[in-house]
């Protein structure tokens, strides 16, 4: 099952629809596979590079897209628990901001992102059909455990294209 209009809020439709598998597990499992294939291949010496003034650098994306996966997956956990505390939004570039990229070395900071996509793994595959479609309010927004799930893999998607068209 996919994620039905009114279980998302509208921001987040683009990451959705560069999913195309019909099952969530099944999508993280492929996000996952084909993510990792690509992340273990990046190129060290791209890793502080940032394609403008003012952008993040490789590493900050990819420690952007780790950040989020834990918000979205906490979300998830909350929500499938059927916990209906609405939760608040993040702000991205004030967390990238105190994340010292530059202190890290690309590979510490893609060992980081695999661990925490395995957990998301471990979260989601634990989760029933009833638990996924429980909705919880995040950001002012209602939202399901199911949509975050398509959220998570939509979005390293999406990064993975920004990589690939303006980092390497």
């Amino acid at each position: 099952m996919r994620p039905t209009e009114g279980t998302y809020a509208t921001y987040f439709e683009h990451y959705i629809s560069l999913v195309e598998e019909q099952d969530v597990k099944d999508a993280l499992k492929n996000s996952t596979e084909q993510f990792f294939t690509f992340i273990d291949s990046l190129p060290k010496d791209k890793a502080d590079f940032a394609y403008a003034k003012d952008k993040w650098t490789l590493k900050e994306v990819l420690l952007h897209i780790t950040d989020a996966e834990r918000i979205f997956s906490y979300r998830a956990l909350r929500f499938s628990r059927n916990d209906t505390t609405p939760l608040p939004s993040f702000d991205e570039n004030e967390f990238i901001h105190f994340a010292n990229a530059g202190k890290r070395s690309l590979q510490s900071v893609i060992e980081e992102f695999k661990t925490v996509r395995n957990a998301t793994l471990s979260l989601f595959n634990s989760l029933d059909d009833d638990e996924l479609t429980r909705k919880g309010i995040s950001s002012s927004q209602t939202c399901t455990a199911l949509a975050l799930g398509y959220i998570i893999a939509g979005h390293s998607k999406h990064h993975s294209n920004i990589i690939k068209e303006r980092y390497l």
